[in-house]
């Protein structure tokens, strides 16, 4: 998924810093997200919901703790 085709101007500030800034705890998250083709995300209440293949796995918050809707590799990224 590209970049541009997620609108971040509606994202929490915490969270846009911990995706985006090259040291943010969720970077790993936002690079894997761009590379594999079958991951999708969308900004909803401020908050980043990722799919994979339409199905919801994980739910980034700012300040709150992420949310795993359902067991995905991509789990593993926000631990490390």
């Amino acid at each position: 998924m590209l970049v541009e085709n997620i609108d971040t101007t509606n994202m929490c500030s915490h969270l846009r810093h911990k995706l985006m800034d090259a040291d943010g705890i969720y970077h790993k998250v936002w690079q894997t997200i761009q590379d594999e083709p079958e991951l999708t995300a969308v900004v909803r209440s401020r908050q980043l919901h990722i799919y994979r293949n339409g199905k919801k796995v994980l739910v980034l918050k700012g300040k709150a703790a992420p949310q795993i809707v359902r067991e995905d590799p991509i789990d593993e990224l926000i631990n490390q």
